[in-house]
């Protein structure tokens, strides 16, 4: 292989280095490592206590929504998305409403407090509501 291969062969691979590491900082937060054990608990979580106002899309259209003023949040809007943080989110998850200055209607779920990773689960689905 004469030296101009070499070089060729040098930039290809570099050029797939700098991709492979573009890529891997454009990986969604979902990409964390929650274990599949807190991501199953989140899901069930989500089924019998978040669907009722939230809906099973995260879209506010739960059953409960109906008669509900304020209605509850829609997780699919994209500039609520935007202006909360993660830490927000998950405060919101262990605090109810009122812990975020919000409706007391959403109740706080202390019971998760020693769960870390499933509250990490449970702000990754609300952020892939958005998706």
């Amino acid at each position: 292989m004469g030296l101009g291969q070499k070089t060729g062969v040098l930039t290809v691979a570099a050029a797939l280095a700098v991709l492979g590491t573009c890529w891997l900082a454009a990986t969604p937060a979902v990409a964390e490592d929650i274990p599949a054990a807190a991501q199953q608990e989140a899901k069930d979580i989500w089924s019998m206590r978040c669907t009722t106002c939230h809906g099973a899309s995260g879209h506010g259209d739960g059953a409960a929504a109906v008669a509900m003023n304020p209605k509850p949040r829609s997780f699919g809007d994209a500039e609520w998305q935007k202006s909360v943080t993660d830490a927000q989110i998950e405060q919101a998850i262990l605090g109810g409403g009122p812990a975020i200055g919000k409706s007391p209607l959403m109740p706080p779920n202390p019971d998760l407090a020693s769960k870390a990773d499933v509250v990490k689960a449970l702000r990754a689905m609300v952020r892939g509501f958005a998706q």
